[in-house]
């Protein structure tokens, strides 16, 4: 008599009544609970219709046997071809690069606004002192005895 333990995922024991193993570890016969979508590249999507559109009627079921694909994929694939998508799906996800002049253009752009504040402090220091000067200099009239 056998008894199957389980010794973790994927693996089956076979362990005697007795306690010794019988054949040791074999492949866990179970499906895995989830199985994963298949997903394709643009250029693999692309790559696959030009090969089965060039081959002959009777080749192109034997590219789909070794690409284990379904019809379904190639009509599927050739109406995004036709309808575009499969051009923009080939670009790259995320933010464009960005350009240097953009940087050096940003750059430009915060030390201009550096440059304002400090012209706006320089211009009120000097009409400060402008001021403090008409209050400083001596009144002379021609009324009043020194």
């Amino acid at each position: 008599m056998t008894v199957v333990g389980t010794a973790g995922r994927g693996l089956v024991d076979d362990v005697g009544v007795d306690g010794r193993e019988g054949g040791g570890r074999r492949p866990d016969p179970e499906v895995e609970p989830k199985a994963r979508r298949r997903s394709f590249s643009a250029a693999y999507k692309l790559r696959i219709l030009t090969e089965y559109e060039a081959a002959p009627d009777g080749q192109k079921g034997a590219i789909l046997r070794r690409e284990n694909l379904y019809s379904a994929h190639v009509v599927e694939w050739r109406k995004a071809r036709e309808a575009g998508a499969l051009a923009g799906l080939s670009k790259p996800k995320g933010r464009p690069p960005v350009d240097d002049r953009d940087k050096e253009l940003e750059k430009l752009r915060v030390q201009n606004a550096k440059l304002e504040k400090e012209l706006a402090k320089a211009q009120f220091v000097i009409d400060v002192q402008g001021k403090l000067a008409a209050l400083c200099v001596p009144r002379t009239s021609s009324g009043m005895a020194a």
